[in-house]
């Protein structure tokens, strides 16, 4: 079974890493393909003609990892989002995977929302405007399969990076992730 895990996190080394690491040894390495999105160049849209809503490969930043991340999401079985809390919404790196998001290849867009996704949010706060999100990323009339890990829940500061060092915020995502 083919798994694409993303972590929409800037940072290397903080929580969303570490939750991509339970992730993977709950899910197996075996299929997976991991992208950390602190390592990877996406641009955001802009300063061009919408050249990819004619055709996809004419984007001036067709060269970037965009394309290739969203091409993973797409082909593959099943998903992971891992997506961290900034002021009140997922954080603006997963807003330029939205943004890229397969113009011009209409195809590949009703590939990627039938793919089952799984959301793994790293949040202190609410949850409608993360659900309002992930609803463009799956199939029209169902809703978002989300866990949400609060850091302050497990006795932990977000910014510290070390929620996943407590067991019960490891056994949150294994059990959000088991039978799948």
């Amino acid at each position: 079974m083919k798994t694409c895990v993303i972590s929409f996190s800037s940072r290397a080394d903080g929580n969303c890493a570490a939750i991509a690491d339970c992730v993977q040894e709950t899910l197996g390495a075996e299929g997976l393909t991991r992208f950390d999105f602190s390592g990877l160049s996406v641009h955001g849209c802009g300063a061009c003609h919408c050249e990819c809503f004619r055709q996809r490969e004419a984007c001036p930043y067709f060269a970037d990892d965009a394309f290739r991340l969203n091409e993973a999401a797409a082909l593959a079985d099943r998903a992971v989002f891992i997506v961290p809390n900034y002021c009140d919404f997922p954080c603006s790196n997963f807003f330029l995977f939205n943004e890229r998001c397969f113009n011009g290849h209409a195809e590949l867009a009703d590939r990627y929302l039938a793919v089952p996704k799984k959301f793994i949010v790293v949040s202190n706060t609410g949850r409608e405007n993360f659900l309002a999100a992930f609803r463009d990323h799956v199939l029209p009339g169902t809703e978002p399969d989300v866990c949400f890990l609060r850091a302050a829940a497990y006795h932990r500061i977000s910014l510290d990076g070390d929620m996943m060092t407590c067991e019960p915020a490891r056994a949150a995502v294994r059990d959000f992730l088991r039978d799948w």
